[in-house]
């Protein structure tokens, strides 16, 4: 009985302590989650957030189904708030993780892996958009209605959405021109760009669409190849050592954000061209998303909710019994019982030798 009640106060203790170390681990992952004003995705299948002014990296994953398959393709926010990173990786999954929460909250199979990588991802009117490889772009209304799928042409390389006409959306890859498309009329694009013109010999120039941009307040959308060419250069960015993977400008300061295989985040000002930010991620990157926010701008009340969190720590200790310590006491009381018995029983025993 004496064994029986210390097993139980053991079992008892050790959840409590795993449900309090749980309960501390999701409050500290929302902190950390809440600092990051730029978020990147890996090749590990690790989501990076970023913490620019304090040059801190967090690393957000499911570390029981990491892998390969996991590896990051492209990335875009799930909401106008920027409350929802959505992720489209190897496997044909798209997760959505809450930069709130600091967790994922969804997983669903949007992609069939014989149609290749994702290309690109996009929200509209509570409608997920993506699009892969071999030139399936899908638009996935909510549960019940059918989804919608157009033919923007094989080889594609990138998708991307227009940030004014959030209906619209440009594609192109190689051998696939750039075609801006209208998915409330998705029968034929709306635009399709022409080739350019021949090269000195008089030879066609091979088309190889790259990346694509659409300019804030304007109808032109900047492409670039390739063959490292860009319709409207203005400047280099110097400082990169390897292979640029994800490239994206700030949506109201003059910066750029860039990652790629040489495991770099680097921010530079668009203005001088001066680097501002580099942070070293530890894995090949792939794609890169900036906050809307200041960089610079770190949760002004961190103390206040590493506080909040104790707090909370302490209620879910306060509010659980206390069973341990009556236990111990109980087996105590066994223990004496237990010793007394024995006791009288050699006592006994000399009694009946004499």
């Amino acid at each position: 009985m004496h064994a029986e009640l210390k097993c139980g106060g053991l079992e008892f203790r050790s959840e409590r302590r795993a449900r309090a170390h749980s309960v501390e681990q999701r409050n500290m992952a929302c902190v950390k989650s809440q600092q990051c004003s730029v978020w990147v995705g890996a090749e590990t299948g690790i989501l990076k957030g970023v913490c620019v002014s304090r040059k801190q990296v967090y690393n957000f994953c499911e570390m029981s189904s990491l892998s390969r398959d996991e590896e990051i393709c492209t990335i875009t926010w799930g909401d106008e708030h920027e409350t929802e990173v959505l992720m489209g990786s190897v496997n044909g999954r798209v997760k959505t993780f809450s930069t709130e929460k600091g967790i994922f909250t969804e997983s669903r199979e949007c992609a069939d892996l014989s149609h290749g990588r994702f290309t690109g991802l996009a929200v509209t009117d509570r409608s997920l958009i993506t699009c892969v490889e071999s030139g399936l772009l899908k638009v996935w209304p909510e549960a019940g209605s059918e989804t919608v799928e157009i033919n923007v042409g094989s080889g594609v390389c990138r998708m991307r959405q227009n940030p004014s006409e959030r209906h619209r959306v440009a594609t192109g890859g190689k051998e696939n021109p750039l075609k801006v498309w209208d998915l409330q009329r998705p029968d034929t694009p709306v635009f399709t760009a022409k080739n350019v013109a021949n090269d000195w010999l008089d030879l066609r120039v091979p088309v190889w669409v790259r990346d694509m941009a659409f300019l804030t307040n304007s109808n032109k959308i900047v492409t670039c190849t390739g063959h490292h060419q860009v319709c409207l250069v203005r400047g280099c960015m110097k400082g990169v050592a390897g292979s640029v993977r994800g490239l994206q400008c700030h949506p109201s300061l003059p910066l750029v954000a860039s990652c790629g295989l040489d495991r770099f985040l680097r921010i530079h000002n668009l203005q001088d061209r001066t680097l501002m930010h580099k942070v070293y991620l530890k894995s090949r990157l792939n794609c890169v998303l900036l906050s809307s926010r200041d960089l610079q701008h770190c949760v002004s009340n961190e103390d206040e909710q590493l506080e909040e969190v104790k707090a909370e720590e302490d209620e879910v200790w306060d509010t659980m019994e206390t069973v341990t310590e009556k236990g111990g006491k109980r087996a105590a009381q066994d223990e004496d019982e237990v010793r007394d018995a024995t006791e009288r029983d050699k006592k006994k025993k000399k009694r009946t030798k004499k």
